[in-house]
């Protein structure tokens, strides 16, 4: 049970670390705010609140379509779950490789800067709402959930009979993004404008490296250990 905590924890690390739209409004916010510093929290719980029901609206869908397949063809269920597993480990090596690409890329000649109001578009109100908006609006976030994070529980077995994999799975995968938006919102309040280019782009290189192996890892244990009904 350990690995799905570790594994959902490392995953929305790196997912977290990429340069995307909760992170430009998680600085925005942190600047703009008089008590900035704590602005990543309320993103990170808007955020948060939004990934849980989606979680549970995911396992909703497989279990609904697991008894609708139960009574009309089983055999296909497991293929089709197999196939999701295979196809999530598969896009998250895609993912990591374009974090590498991106990261090997960046300028490091120049400063990399953090506050850039022209980056941010869109909602610029309440830090809460915020992390839902935002979140809802990156077309990235949804088709990954969509697809890595269905692959992923799929993978573990995490579903309503294993209420456990459950609150571990998000538990790790919420931890994950603390991790990283709340020392931003800090940093960044406190008159950290800026990160050292080079230092982030190795991070970036780092974490694009584990979503290659960890997707890897994934489509290979599905096909060794396929599910079952």
């Amino acid at each position: 049970m350990l690995n799905i905590f570790i594994s959902s924890f490392l995953v929305a690390l790196t997912g977290a670390l990429s340069p995307g739209p909760l992170l430009t409004f998680t600085i925005y916010k942190s600047v703009k705010l008089k008590r900035g510093y704590i602005a990543g929290i309320f993103i990170v719980l808007g955020h948060s609140v939004l990934e849980f029901v989606l979680v549970l609206i995911l396992l909703i869908a497989v279990t609904f379509f697991s008894a609708l397949m139960n009574i009309f063809v089983t055999s296909i269920l497991p293929i089709f779950l197999l196939i999701v597993g295979i196809i999530g480990g598969i896009l998250l090596v895609l993912f990591g490789i374009l974090t590498v690409r991106k990261a090997l890329t960046m300028k490091v000649d120049k400063e990399f800067t953090l506050v850039n109001d022209e980056n941010l578009l869109g909602y610029r109100g309440n830090s809460f709402i915020g992390g839902i908006l935002v979140s809802l609006s990156n077309p990235y976030w949804i088709f990954w959930w969509a697809v890595v994070g269905l692959g992923m529980m799929i993978n573990f077995g995490i579903g309503f009979h294993n209420p456990w994999g459950i609150f571990l799975f998000y538990i790790g995968h919420i931890l994950g993004d603390i991790v990283w938006y709340l020392p931003i919102s800090t940093f960044v309040h406190f008159g950290g404008k800026a990160l050292n280019p080079k230092v982030y782009k190795y991070i970036l290189i780092a974490c694009g490296a584990f979503m290659v192996g960890f997707g890897i890892y994934l489509a290979i244990n599905i096909i060794l250990f396929p599910p079952s009904l």
